[in-house]
């Protein structure tokens, strides 16, 4: 009886030993050489293994928290030809051309090639496919197939990005098709599915795979990117500027509404752009010398430290010598015994250099510092950039000064709102994101929240006082007129910054960045916008390029989203 058992059970050993070199050798002839068989296959039986091309989507969130597409999956029918089977190409043209419209050259140029396969339309309807199937051309077939599509076509086309072939494979190039392409990307659909090579496919997943398959929920809310890519439209047509941008933001938690920069592209028809400049983002990749808005953030250091107030005095004598240079008011006026709130609501270059001297070099250093401009936002978009402030761990009291005023630092659009919304949420930094939830195929969702950081830059009163004195300058130098936006506290800063020269150093004296940030309700922000324009022509200050369309943009966000006054 022992030996018995002894031998079914070495019987049994053999069985399982041999199965398994049987199943490795299936495993390695259909899967880890699937590609090299399925090119014979298609040599063999002219119509190729045909594999459907599948992603995930991305969606937009209104405001009532409904899914909007951004970017997901279109299927049609491509029409292909096998010319060895084709025996009058005139004829199969005439035919086919009166159903869709083909390039008679190109078309009789792949009908005579010694070639089973050749491919002569893409993205056909239904009706197209069964009007040419019904017609039993010889060589001539139909097969479905799937493409990237975007509803919004160049609607937040910057921040959603594309898809494109990286060598033989298509993958997200840029935006959130790019830095969540691990979630995005699936494996391609096949008409034909091997037993085997399915379920060690599965297998294999659930060993190797770090991410789950899903889709992109985003906070960008379409309706309020609709208005600020129109906003900028405005801005670029009426003052022939190079590019203008723009981002709108929740400053408590970092969520991203809206985020552009134009011109930008048509995401269904790319392939026709010529200038790849246009496929970046800006916002996120590039950095710009911003100007006066950065006052807002001196003059927060200053009050923070109890170096100044906002009845605190000087002598603006319309310049002021550091070292060597001289640096001047934008006008290179005085206003004689003049205190720290005119010099935000005059925009006075003399008044912050006095608050970032009072504040001293250190101690301006630390601030900056630990407003984020030394670091990347951590931003979930590709590519960022690192902010130009090597300058401030230098020894020349002249580039403290300049940059006490935002000249001779460089900080991307989305380290600068990041930096702003430090004031408008009590002194902390939030994280700026665009994606809110994950969707899994096969798992719970994900939800994400970034919290702000713990560490407190300024205090909550310091923040509240800066508040304060940026409401004063949006009602007594940028909003003079419109009687709704004076039922609201709205604090803003505007910036006019002449622009480097790209080579010899130094600054164009006719050419700027025109800047402004704002965040409302002041006391209890829902929002906070930063916009940008370069060269606007026929403007010197950013009062005159950037303070209507900014009204244009609270004035919507307060009827679209109900927001009630606050005086």
């Amino acid at each position: 009886m022992k030996d018995h058992t002894i031998r079914i059970k070495i019987f049994s050993g053999i069985i399982f030993l041999v199965a398994l070199i049987l199943l490795t050798k299936l495993f390695f002839l259909q899967v880890l050489r699937n590609e090299a068989f399925a090119s014979r296959a298609d040599r063999q039986y002219v119509t190729p293994i045909e594999n459907i091309y599948n992603r995930g989507s991305i969606f937009f969130t209104t405001k009532d928290k409904e899914l909007v597409s951004a970017a997901s999956i279109s299927s049609g029918f491509k029409i292909t030809i096998n010319p060895r089977a084709i025996k009058n190409p005139e004829e199969a043209f005439n035919v086919l051309n009166q159903i869709i419209s083909l390039n008679k050259e190109e078309f009789l140029a792949k009908a005579i090639k010694d070639d089973p396969y050749e491919e002569i339309a893409f993205r056909q309807s239904k009706e197209v496919a069964d009007k040419i199937s019904e017609l039993k051309i010889p060589g001539v077939s139909v097969f479905k197939e799937r493409w990237r599509f975007y509803p919004g076509n160049e609607l937040a086309s910057r921040a959603i990005g594309l898809v494109a072939f990286d060598a033989d494979k298509q993958t997200g190039r840029y935006g959130l098709e790019r830095s969540y392409n691990h979630i995005l990307e699936r494996q391609a659909d096949k008409l034909y599915i091997n037993f085997f090579a399915e379920v060690f496919a599965n297998l294999s997943q659930l060993v190797f795979e770090k991410e789950k398959p899903g889709n992109v929920v985003t906070s960008i809310e379409p309706s309020v990117q609709g208005v600020l890519e129109e906003q900028l439209a405005g801005i670029i047509k009426k003052w022939n500027s190079n590019f203008a941008g723009g981002i709108i933001l929740n400053p408590k938690n970092g969520e991203v509404y809206a985020m552009a920069h134009l011109p930008q592209i048509n995401l269904n028809d790319f392939s026709k752009v010529r200038d790849v400049s246009l496929f970046g983002n800006p916002i996120v990749e590039s950095v710009f010398e911003f100007g006066s808005v950065i006052k807002a953030l001196t003059m927060a250091a200053a009050l923070n430290e109890g170096k100044v107030t906002a009845d605190t005095k000087y002598d603006d004598k319309g310049f002021i010598v550091v070292g060597k240079e001289t640096i001047n008011n934008f006008d290179k006026k005085g206003r004689g015994v003049t205190n720290m709130q005119e010099v935000l609501n005059q925009s006075l270059n003399t008044g912050a250099v006095f608050a970032m001297q009072k504040l001293g070099r250190d101690k301006f250093r630390k601030y900056f510092f630990d407003f984020g401009l030394k670091e990347r936002t951590g931003v979930d978009l590709p590519s960022e950039v690192k902010n130009l402030v090597s300058n401030l761990e230098g020894n020349q009291d002249v580039e403290y000064a300049t940059a006490s005023f935002g000249q001779g630092i460089a900080t991307s659009p989305i380290s600068a709102a990041r930096a702003f919304s430090a004031l408008a949420n009590g002194g902390t930094l939030v994280t700026p994101h665009l994606v809110t939830k994950i969707d899994f195929d096969d798992l719970p969702d994900k939800e994400i929240k970034k919290t702000a950081s713990p560490n407190q830059i300024i205090k909550p009163e310091t923040a509240e006082e800066i508040t304060r004195m940026l409401t004063v300058v949006f009602d007594k130098s940028i909003n003079k007129t419109d009687s709704l936006l004076k039922r609201y506290n709205i604090a803003a800063k505007t910036g006019t910054a002449q622009i480097a020269k790209e080579q010899g150093g130094g600054y164009y004296e006719d050419k700027h960045l025109h800047s402004f940030f704002a965040y409302f309700p002041a006391y209890n922000p829902e929002f906070l916008v930063l916009l940008y324009t370069k060269d606007p022509k026929g403007a010197r200050f950013a009062s005159e390029t950037m303070a209507g369309p900014f009204m244009n943009i609270a004035k919507f966000l307060i009827s679209y989203y109900e927001i009630p006054p606050d005086r």
